[in-house]
């Protein structure tokens, strides 16, 4: 009897094969579907988007300007490759071209600026400048392809040079020539020219190249940026185009033309600069140049005139609005660091008995933790409502938002983690993030809004306030059972306060004992046991009970935090997300090897998942300080700074551009950069460790 050989058709292999042929071609056709529903969800985008540019005016601009926008961008990309293409084995067309580029690109500035003679008049007058210097230097570029004689390279390159430089001097229209400030030519000059010597010798470059190069930069600098422009004559305007051109002139002569090595590296070490150059040259245009000129301006006086050092600066610290400290012994006397010391005590205390059971008073999970932060928090409240200003305020920002937008973003990311309706609730937390600060700042102006008592309110926030005042002094069926609920709540607290205590475990015992005098007091209160009430009412002198509303972003030093809050609302959702996708990708092995050593739920989260987190706490942190130390919406649409809510970025801008003092708006920007500069390089220098 012969067994199945190796010719023998298997029954269960066919199955299977069946099977796996049949998913595939499931999956196929469903690819195949997704791909239809797509494309024909992108030809009714399409065609809804052309509808919308047809009718609309401003749709059809924008569609235009990003076209051409997206067409520029990918033709430099592209031209820019095709160029350096030549690099290689086409020196002289590579060094033609990119002369003439250069050429050009000097033409646009000159006369698509109106500076030279000739530059007004139509589009062929607009064009003829650039053309006439991409071929001028196209020239001269080929010329120099195909000289390889130093001297001669160096004669042509100077004199070719000169000669530019003349002609522009002559073409400089007159209202353009400048009467020269000698003493800032030769100061520029010379300090350009040690820092092009100092970065060429950085880069480990010839440092003659630096010194001609931050020379002829330099004499630009100083020459036509402190000249009395218009002052001058021809001979004036002749001598800045020439010693700038006679510079670059030495420098272009003194090189040589690259063997193939030098010419391949050239072309491997271009593509580099293809891919960043972009970015960096957005970034130097749109970030470094104005961080220079708005540093430059801070020096100044109010008209951007005359010079005055560190002046504004001077006037920041000693304006009270913007730093008062006239009155800071109050903070020892204010409830909320009244409060905060209280806890701290008791932090104190649970420190000293977890020293005597642990070895340790302050660690992660440690009873410690929780009324050192409060306390901390309170104080922090005491000493920013007793010390006011413009940079206390920001300090006050910086302090709450940061630490409530990441707890309240960590506690929700931990405690929604793995349960029903996760998915859900987060996308109604993230849900703020869509806003602009601009719409949060309007829907929380009509959460706070406030009416005349004799009207209904239509602001939420007042109008719980006047019901809990309304309930807190009544008498009626809604009074007693909220005040059945209170008692409620206080008996719950004791039960868990006092196992804790008959337990000995006093760590246990914190958080339900600091609940219990909060509970305690509320309860108190809304029974008028002690006091006559809580919430939205006053007492007249007929012994009247009226309404009393909350000025909530008028208030002063409190209307600050109302309006943290509508940072805090926006923040949490951002916080949330990152946390949440941090808290998932702790490895799973060291959680259950934590829980099979006998780790609860709380020791897992403080003393595993914690710890792993840390960076991307790190992250969040410092994201949120950025954000809030340049924060500028909120105060400019609820109160404009006013009512001691006033903060950096909203007064740069009224210093600025409503009082028209320009060094001092700027002093205040450079202020905010350099405040939020620490932090940034602490977190760059972090995930560069990391990585």
């Amino acid at each position: 009897m012969q067994s199945g050989g190796a010719d023998s058709p298997d029954p269960m292999e066919g199955e299977h094969t069946t099977a796996a042929t049949t998913t595939v071609r499931h999956d196929r056709s469903w690819f195949a579907k997704q791909s239809l529903a797509n494309r024909g969800a992108m030809a009714v985008g399409l065609v809804g988007l052309l509808f919308l540019a047809i009718i609309d005016d401003k749709v059809r601009g924008t569609i235009i300007t990003v076209f051409v926008a997206v067409a520029v961008c990918a033709g430099i990309w592209i031209g820019a490759n095709i160029l350096f293409d030549q690099v290689q084995d086409r020196w002289q067309r590579f060094q033609t071209i990119w002369f003439a580029l250069l050429g050009l690109a000097l033409g646009v500035i000159l006369h698509g600026n109106g500076l030279t003679l000739g530059s007004e008049g139509g589009l062929f007058s607009w064009v003829l400048g650039p053309l006439v210097g991409g071929l001028a230097f196209g020239g001269l570029g080929f010329l120099l392809a195909v000289e390889d004689d130093p001297r001669r390279r160096l004669i042509l390159s100077i004199g070719s040079f000169t000669a530019i430089g003349v002609v522009i001097g002559l073409l400089l229209r007159e209202q353009y020539q400048p009467g020269v400030d000698w003493l800032a030519t030769v100061v520029y000059t010379m300090a350009v020219a040690a820092i092009g010597t100092g970065i060429a010798m950085l880069f480990k470059r010839p440092w003659q190249q630096g010194a001609l190069l931050g020379a002829a930069l330099g004499w630009l600098l100083g020459y036509w940026g402190g000249a009395d422009v218009g002052g001058g004559n021809v001979g004036t305007a002749i001598l800045g185009a020439v010693v700038p051109a006679v510079l670059v002139g030495l420098n272009v002569g003194r090189s040589h033309n690259p063997d193939y090595n030098e010419r391949l590296d050239l072309d491997r070490s271009s593509r580099a600069w293809i891919f960043l150059g972009p970015g960096l040259l957005f970034i130097g245009v749109m970030l470094v140049i104005p961080t220079i000129r708005t540093a430059y301006l801070s020096l100044l006086d109010r008209d951007s005139v005359d010079f005055v050092g560190l002046e504004n600066y001077q006037d920041t610290f000693t304006d009270k609005a913007s730093w008062d400290l006239s009155e800071w012994t109050n903070m020892f006397t204010s409830y909320p660091f009244i409060i905060g010391v209280t806890i701290l005590v008791i932090a104190a205390v649970i420190g000293v008995k977890q020293k005597q059971l642990t070895g340790r008073a302050v660690e992660l999970g440690n009873p410690t933790v929780l009324p050192l932060v409060a306390g901390f928090l309170f104080v922090c409240f005491g000493a920013f409502t007793a010390m006011r200003g413009t940079i206390i305020n920001n300090l006050w920002w910086v302090v709450t938002v940061t630490f409530f937008s990441t707890a309240l973003g960590l506690a929700i990311a931990v405690l929604a983690d793995g349960r029903g309706g996760e998915k859900i609730a987060k996308s109604i937390i993230f849900m703020p993030m869509a806003l602009s600060l601009v719409g949060a700042s309007i829907i929380w102006r009509f959460v706070y809004q406030t009416r005349d008592i004799s009207k209904e309110q239509t602001g939420v926030a007042n109008a719980l306030w006047i019901g809990l005042g309304k309930l807190s002094t009544g008498s009626g069926l809604p009074t007693l059972i909220v005040a059945i609920l209170l008692g409620v709540l206080i008996a719950v607290i004791c039960t868990f306060l006092a196992r804790s205590l008959v337990r000995q475990a006093y760590g246990r015992a914190v958080v339900p004992g600091i609940l219990l005098i909060f509970a305690g007091w509320l309860f108190l209160r809304y029974t008028q046991i002690v006091g006559g009430g809580i919430g939205g009412f006053t007492t007249t002198a007929d012994g009247d009970v009226v309404a009393q509303t909350i000025v909530f972003t008028q208030e002063s030093p409190y209307n600050n935090f109302w309006l943290m809050v509508i940072l805090i609302w926006i923040q949490v959702g951002f916080s949330m997300v990152i946390l949440s996708a941090a808290i998932k990708a702790v490895p799973t092995e060291l959680i259950e090897a934590a829980k099979i050593d006998g780790a609860t739920d709380s020791q897992v989260f403080w003393r595993v998942t914690l710890p792993q987190i840390g960076t991307t706490i790190g992250v969040v942190v410092t994201t949120v300080i950025v954000l809030v130390m340049k924060v500028f919406d909120i105060v400019k649409v609820v109160t404009n700074g006013q009512f001691d809510t006033q903060v950096l970025a909203n007064d740069m801008f009224q210093q600025a551009f409503n009082i028209l003092n320009i060094g001092r708006g700027a002093a205040l920007a450079m202020l905010i950069f350099i405040s939020v500069l620490p932090v940034m390089v602490f977190n760059i220098r972090k995930m560069q460790r990391e990585v």
